[in-house]
């Protein structure tokens, strides 16, 4: 037991892999975007607002309308969105914010587990990201099950592959609101092979970060991990996560990579000028560390691992779901057992 939180899979809540699989089968049934397909994006969110009702969550919809804003493109293709900006003169979307009655006072501390819901043009993003969607809305039902709500805020993003901006959105209107002590990214998290040779490294990030490089190579570059993105401030929550998923099953070990820069707009900087730094903020994360919130960014690595990246391939079928259930067993427990300041 962990802070009041059941053994998953054991009595208690239960992390259910093909309730996984059905999240990801309808949300992963076309392409998703506010902009290229809204219709599409319309049935998608309601059906994650739904599921949050189900669990007996509160849910908010809370639209932004913003103007030239610095960000990427949404055209698909292999390459990291993050390498196409792109200004945009306007944009009109939304992020959906769940919380649980009761959950501690309104204003209290409270920890984010976020995903965004768009996927690029043309692909109908299983792996990126209906996995991490789905494993919100698994969350949701299994922190429904606890006696007494955690103090947990489950968020879905929009426009994060226009350039994060329903997260840089987020992030402030969340941290207004009150204080937000640590935040977990999923970002591209149901996508595994035990295949030798299929995990590659960014150009540079062996000399960058040698103690990950030689693990992965120990492991015959094998694409069998969790990659769990921290920095100084959140090195605990990562140690956390990473006990978790060793609990739950050995096929899933949790690989720590820790960030050198620092929380706050200096590590934005850095960032722009070291790109396999910058690599290591390419999801809804980095809004949270760049206004100094602890956060964690779980991933398969995306593109480093995954063939079907940003393609009309992305689709359920390649996904491993009994994975999946140990990524969000792990998430669970370290969104409600987040280490203290």
């Amino acid at each position: 037991m962990t802070n009041g939180l059941p053994a998953i899979n054991g009595p208690g809540p239960f992390v259910d892999p093909d309730r996984l699989r059905r999240d990801v089968e309808f949300l992963a049934g076309e392409p998703r975007s506010r902009r290229r397909t809204p219709r599409a994006m319309e049935r998608a969110e309601a059906y994650v607002h739904d599921q949050f009702l189900r669990a007996g969550w509160r849910v908010e919809r809370q639209p932004f309308d913003l103007r030239w804003r610095m960000g990427s493109t949404d055209r698909h293709g292999h390459r990291a969105l993050a390498l196409k900006p792109r200004l945009h003169r306007r944009l009109r979307g939304a992020n959906l914010i769940a919380t649980r009655p009761g959950a501690g006072a309104g204003d209290g501390p409270t920890v984010v587990v976020g995903a965004h819901l768009d996927s690029v043009s043309g692909s109908p993003g299983a792996d990126d990201n209906a996995s991490g969607v789905a494993v919100v809305l698994e969350t949701a039902r299994l922190l429904s099950a606890l006696p007494v709500p955690p103090p947990v805020t489950l968020a879905v993003f929009d426009m994060e592959e226009l350039g994060l901006i329903g997260a840089r959105h987020a992030a402030g209107e969340l941290s207004r609101g009150r204080r937000v002590q640590g935040m977990i990214c999923l970002e591209s998290v149901g996508y595994f092979t035990d295949e030798p040779g299929a995990q590659r490294l960014p150009a540079g990030f062996a000399r960058a970060f040698p103690e990950v490089a030689a693990a992965t190579r120990a492991d015959g570059y094998r694409g069998d991990f969790t990659l769990v993105v921290h920095r100084r401030s959140s090195v605990a929550a990562a140690e956390v996560w990473q006990r978790a998923a060793a609990a739950a099953s050995p096929a899933l070990p949790g690989l720590l990579l820790r960030d050198p820069r620092p929380d706050g707009l200096l590590g934005l900087l850095i960032g722009l000028a070291v790109p396999p730094v910058n690599h290591l903020g390419r999801s809804d994360h980095a809004p949270f560390w760049n206004r100094r919130i602890p956060a964690l960014m779980l991933t398969d690595t995306a593109n480093f691992r995954n063939p079907h990246y940003h393609r009309p391939t992305d689709v359920p079928g390649t996904l491993d779901f009994e994975r999946l259930a140990v990524v969000t067993t792990a998430t669970v427990t370290t969104a409600v057992s987040w280490p203290g300041d």
